[in-house]
Order: C-alpha cells, then sequence, then structure tokens
C-alpha cells in the first residue's frame, strides 16, 4: 500500500477535495495549507509575507520594478527550501497526502509514493467554483482560474524545472469534469490499497 500521496491540481479541479477525502477514508494525515504555516515557524518568515508569497516566482530587478521588491527576492526562495524540508519531514513519516507544493518533485525520489494529478475542463471549473462562490461573476471567477493556474505552472517550472501538468511528472492523473469527484477518489482509494 502507498504511504504517500501528492496531489497536484488545477484551480476549481476538485484535487484539494479528493486530497482531504482521500485522507481521511485512508486514515492517512492531510497536508495543505499547513504546510506554509509549519514551514513559516521553521523559516522565522511572518505569516502575512508567507500568504504573499505563496506560490509565487521570484522576480528579476527591472527597470520599472522597485528595490523594494528586489529584496524581498529571497523571502519566496526561502519559503520554498523550508516548504520543501517540512513536505520531507511528513514524507519520512509516511501515511500522507500531501496537496500541491510541487510534492510530486520534493518526493521523487522517495518509495511508497503515488503522484496525482487532478484536471478538468476550464467550463466544468467554472460551474464548480461558481458553485462554491455564487456571489462571484463568472467573468472574475475565469479570470482567477487563469491567474491561479499560471501562478502554479510557472511556481513549478521556477523550482523545479519540470512542466506543471504534464503527464510524465505524475503516476495518475485524472480528468474530474469525464470521472467527477467521488469517482476520481474511488479510483484513487483502490489504487492506493492495490499498490
Amino acid at each position: 500500500m502507498k504511504k504517500i500521496i501528492t496531489i497536484s491540481r488545477e484551480f476549481g479541479a476538485g484535487g484539494g477535495e479528493i486530497g482531504e477525502k482521500l485522507a481521511k477514508a485512508l486514515g492517512y494525515e492531510c497536508y495543505n495549507k499547513e504546510l506554509i504555516l509549519k514551514a513559516a515557524a521553521k523559516s522565522n518568515v511572518d505569516v502575512q509575507s508567507i500568504i504573499k508569497w505563496d506560490e509565487k516566482v521570484p522576480t528579476e530587478l527591472g527597470f520599472g520594478q522597485s528595490l523594494f521588491e528586489f529584496y524581498n527576492r529571497p523571502l519566496s526562495e526561502t519559503l520554498f527550501e523550508a516548504q520543501k524540508n517540512v513536505i520531507r519531514e511528513f514524507g519520512e513519516k509516511g501515511k500522507c497526502v500531501i496537496i500541491g507544493r510541487n510534492g510530486n518533485q520534493i518526493l521523487k525520489e522517495y518509495d511508497n509514493c503515488l503522484h496525482v494529478f487532478i484536471h478538468a475542463d476550464p467550463y466544468w471549473r467554472l460551474k464548480r467554483m461558481k458553485k462554491k462562490m455564487p456571489g462571484v461573476s463568472e467573468e472574475k471567477l475565469n479570470e482567477e482560474i487563469r491567474t491561479i493556474d499560471k501562478m502554479r505552472r510557472k511556481y513549478c517550472t521556477f523550482y523545479t524545472n519540470t512542466e506543471f501538468g504534464k503527464a510524465e511528472y505524475y503516476d495518475i492523473t485524472l480528468n474530474t469534469s469525464r470521472l467527477g469527484i467521488e469517482k476520481s477518489l474511488d479510483i484513487l482509494i483502490n489504487l492506493v490499497k492495490e499498490c
């Protein structure tokens, strides 16, 4: 049985929900934003800075950028290193589901891992997020979906030199717009128990 499951996901595809339900079904720990807070404590970075830099790529000093942005550059790199150490600690303990944070690449050399990518058609993700956030316009939700996916792609490429969502970096990819959340969850539960 696989002891570590990492879940990468497109925004709105249900990867977070699947990860939480999977951990509960298996009796595993589930780590998502908790990783950031633990990393903050270890790296002496304040929580507000962590929220600001979460999944953002450091920027180079350019003509139009301020010196303030330049001097803050190491913060996101420090945060990534701290998160990487925390993810490895959790990996050593096993029996966990790690959502996001490039866990698949950080733990790529660990045995007993299952690396999952959850994706869905853009319209399905929009409909799903509309149900979760009924007061937000479709235009705003579309913009958020595109922005967050773009940030995740850049973050993944910058820190791992891999391509976010490319099948070769995962053991399995699931399309929730075709399978649904519950069927995707069932597939993963059975896969984890059989491996």
